[in-house]
């Protein structure tokens, strides 16, 4: 994707957003300013919140001004319950958006509604009554081996030294995004037979993230480099500060579009190694690896699809 197109589509997303009173946007630029100040969530998901909350506050104001009030402009404290529930069911059935997106703008506005309440900005939380819809987990993206060995020959070919360790370090140790664009040379032990990643994750949680043979043979050129403990393992070729994870992102976009295959994210490689991973580890210590903090995310490497289910049906057949 050339930086034009990245350009345009960042220009048809803005021009996309639903315009605000001024008091809707200034309630919210307060929010933003909070979440910018006392959370710890990525850059995107701090962008996520605010844009659904965007759409909610222009929502509000054409519910009110359809309804003839005398104001139309955002307050927090015209927000009910009734009104929270009329929102989900416009996602739902007007939108007809997918539930996961249905929830994430319901948890996004609940987060909204808390942060009233703790600023004392509102007296009750209105959204708190306000249920998800339940949604049956999809099983995460299972990349295929063929798909894997056409993604590592397009970095072989088209790639830097750094874009090959990374995308192998990633396949090998199922890092998010943010975690791998954060690790730095303090943070890999190598040995002999053993190495071990040290890892801050969601909510600074902190595991170690052991690695076979195949992530210690890819790290060690980086290694070899006489460099600062704290110099970024992954530094952005432009600026030699740490890759992004819009940066890693991209790169993964590109390797895949000329690997011929299709939306594939960094994640992906996250549960292509939940996958593999899966079939030979006891979930508790995937789990660990992995850095969940529950087993029921886990479960989702280790329910088969229809096709997995189909073929160790066929195993047992008579003809």
């Amino acid at each position: 994707m050339s930086a034009k197109v990245v350009q345009v589509a960042r220009r048809a997303r803005r021009d996309a957003m639903p315009a605000l009173s001024t008091a809707g946007q200034v309630a919210l630029d307060a929010y933003a300013a909070a979440l910018r100040t006392t959370t710890d969530a990525s850059a995107v998901t701090v962008r996520n919140y605010l844009s659904d909350l965007r759409q909610f506050i222009a929502w509000a104001e054409g519910e009110w001004a359809a309804g003839q009030e005398d104001i139309v402009a955002f307050a927090p404290v015209r927000l009910t319950t009734p009104l929270l529930t009329r929102y989900r069911s416009y996602l739902q059935h007007t939108r007809q958006l997918r539930l996961a997106s249905v929830n994430r703008a319901l948890v996004s506005i609940k987060r909204y509604n808390a942060w009233l309440l703790s600023e004392g900005l509102v007296t009750r939380d209105v959204a708190a009554p306000v249920k998800l819809i339940p949604e049956t987990p999809r099983p995460p993206r299972h990349l295929e081996d063929s798909e894997e060995e056409a993604l590592l020959a397009a970095v072989a070919a088209h790639g830097s030294a750094r874009d090959q360790i990374l995308i192998t370090l990633m396949l090998h140790t199922g890092l998010r995004a943010r975690e791998v664009c954060a690790l730095r040379r303090r943070d890999v032990t190598l040995g002999k037979r053993s190495g071990i990643l040290r890892v801050y994750g969601k909510r600074n949680k902190y595991r170690e993230v052991p690695l076979n043979a195949t992530a210690r043979t890819a790290l060690v050129p980086l290694l070899a480099k006489p460099d600062d403990a704290e110099t970024p393992l992954f530094p952005s070729e432009k600026t030699g500060t740490a890759l992004t994870a819009r940066g890693l992102g991209y790169l993964v976009t590109k390797y895949a579009a000329l690997a011929k295959v299709d939306d594939l994210s960094p994640h992906d490689l996250r549960h292509r190694f939940g996958y593999q991973m899966a079939a030979r580890t006891p979930l508790h210590r995937l789990a660990q690896i992995m850095g969940h903090d529950s087993l029921d995310t886990t479960m989702l490497y280790i329910q088969g699809t229809t096709r997995d289910l189909q073929n160790e049906v066929e195993k047992i057949a008579w003809e």
